[in-house]
């Protein structure tokens, strides 16, 4: 549950934040690869019910930031979305790989919708988005093999 209240309230601030301090956007895109870490602990427990804590996250970003700023979100979260739905249903590999293979295509589209959307799209922002969310899938991602490989010696 607590990944779950994290993951929300983590969309909404950065849209706020993204709202109402956009000159920061080079630190606000830094955070985006804390919301994808938390997006997939959310999938990894309620699977694809974590369409709706998006769906949530984005209906208060909608009253609580920029309008503007709310619909790019929705935008990039819907088609990243699709992307991981996509990959966690038809992929028969391990959680761990499913995580890895969605983010790795859908991070990217995230990335370019969102910052497109709002009009931010620069090289810093870009490439400090995509530095951290890869950064945070990747600590997820080896956490859990680490974990995997751990059950495996154990038994």
């Amino acid at each position: 549950m607590l990944f779950l209240i994290a993951y929300i309230s983590s969309v909404v601030l950065i849209n706020f934040a993204f709202s109402t301090a956009p000159h920061l956007d080079v630190i606000w895109s830094a955070w985006g690869g804390l919301v994808f870490i938390l997006r997939d602990m959310v999938q990894t427990r309620f699977g694809h019910g974590a369409i709706i804590a998006m769906l949530a996250a984005l209906v208060l970003s909608y009253i609580t930031s920029d309008p503007s700023i709310a619909l790019a979100s929705a935008t990039a979260f819907a088609v990243s979305e699709c992307i991981d739905w996509l990959v966690f249903s038809i992929t028969k590999r391990p959680l761990h790989d499913r995580l890895w293979i969605s983010s790795a295509l859908s991070i990217p589209l995230d990335t370019f919708i969102f910052f497109g959307l709002i009009g931010a799209l620069t090289p810093a922002v870009v490439g400090t988005a995509l530095a951290s969310k890869f950064a945070g899938v990747t600590a997820v991602w080896l956490i859990m093999a680490w974990r995997i490989r751990r059950r495996t010696v154990a038994n």
